[in-house]
């Protein structure tokens, strides 16, 4: 069954409205129309199956029942991904999306190279969002993991909420990852995770977060670049602590 993201505030009663967006997709690529039944999600947890009643500028439905929504995985991870060039922070979005990821963080550091004013910085938060709100309904997740506005390194790490495991991702005198999950609390249930940008974070910040809590990973011999390593680590702690390599739902 086809499967939309709608924000909670489109439903009022049984009466679904979708956004343009996905109006835009539901007619003009799927060809769907009065009839149809489709999941809808809210990305926050919930679904239901709604049959098309109507279609124009904006599709709406009627609720026929409720859906079961996707479980989410028991580790929640944040991602403090330092901001890298180009489009590379929207594949970094994509592919943590998919691998289960709670909150991505962007990261202003000391070798971050885009340099750009808070307004712009917002744009380009809502740009990621997007991205994130669609690589959900891609992958069938149940909940649209939160994208922030980026801010320097240094307030991510005083501002961090409580988690079971705190990583920061450094190749040149990191402990092994495995090291550090072979002695890991198994029924640990939050982590925070710092990935540099290109060229990696500075010694300085690595103290910093070091003074934080963070233990200095190293994922092994090879060097990764930003847009691989991050979602190579949630990837890892998933399959270690969470959902990833389980029985398909």
């Amino acid at each position: 069954m086809h499967r939309f993201t709608i924000s909670p505030e489109r439903i009022s009663g049984d009466r679904v409205a979708f956004d343009a967006d996905e109006t835009r997709h539901l007619v003009r690529v799927l060809r769907l129309g009065p009839g149809d039944v489709v999941t809808a999600a809210d990305g926050r947890g919930r679904a239901w199956e709604v049959r098309i009643a109507a279609v124009g500028d904006t599709a709406t439905g009627t609720i026929v029942s409720g859906a079961p929504a996707a479980a989410e995985s028991p580790l929640a991870i944040s991602l403090v991904q330092g901001v890298p060039k180009g489009d590379r922070m929207e594949a970094i979005v994509r592919a943590t999306t998919e691998l289960g990821v709670a909150r991505i963080l962007p990261a202003l550091t000391e070798r971050t190279v885009v340099r750009l004013d808070p307004a712009r910085w917002r744009d380009r938060a809502r740009r990621w969002q997007r991205v994130a709100r669609e690589a959900t309904k891609q992958c069938g997740r149940a909940v649209v993991p939160a994208v922030e506005a980026p801010r320097p390194l240094a307030e991510w790490i005083a501002s961090a909420e409580p988690a079971d495991l705190r990583l920061c991702l450094w190749e040149i005198e990191g402990e092994p990852l495995r090291s550090v999950l072979e002695r890991c609390e198994p029924r640990a249930r939050s982590a925070t995770v710092i990935v540099g940008p290109e060229g990696g974070l500075t010694r300085d910040e690595v103290a910093r977060a070091g003074a934080a809590g963070y233990v200095p990973v190293t994922l092994g011999g090879r060097i990764l670049r930003t847009e691989t390593a991050g979602p190579a680590i949630v990837a890892l702690l998933q399959f270690g602590l969470g959902d990833l390599g389980g029985e398909a739902r």
